[in-house]
């Protein structure tokens, strides 16, 4: 069975910005690899070179200026216009690094609310990761709105 894997990134700590770690956390399907990153998803690369899977997956809270919850798609153009949480490497770098190691990379962003130390993800962002991980259960990606 094809290998895919779903990199959960961001900081759980930060409120809204452990979106991405939700997700990683909630998202079991037979075929697919989930691993939580925290702030450095450099640090799973080798995981992604090994496995070479058919895709990969990063999920992680995004500033588009969506509602809290709403995730898109962000195309690799995209990245550098919205504002992606508190990461080691930009994400945009990791994609290149890693775009030879996969067959199709998605990037996922999660508009979040509030982002403070010391809060738990909000009720709208846990919703809306959600909403997300039955929609990637039944891989749906190709259907998923994709960021303006």
């Amino acid at each position: 069975m094809a290998t895919n894997i779903l990199l959960g990134i961001g900081n759980p700590l930060n409120g809204d910005d452990g979106a991405g770690i939700y997700v990683a956390g909630q998202f079991r399907k037979e075929g697919w690899i989930s691993l939580s990153c925290g702030t450095a998803p450099e640090n799973f690369t080798g995981i992604v070179r090994k496995a070479h899977p058919d895709c990969l997956v990063l999920v992680d809270a995004a500033t588009m200026g969506l509602s809290p919850g709403e995730y898109r798609v962000i195309p690799r153009h995209r990245i550098a216009d919205v504002g992606m949480g508190t990461h080691q490497l930009p994400l945009s770098m990791l994609i290149d690094f890693l775009s030879d190691s996969a067959g199709q990379i998605v990037l996922i962003g999660i508009q979040p609310g509030r982002v403070a130390t010391g809060e738990e993800i909000s009720h709208q962002i846990r919703d809306g990761a959600d909403r997300l991980v039955h929609e990637l259960l039944f891989g749906r990606i190709d259907q998923f709105p994709v960021l303006e």
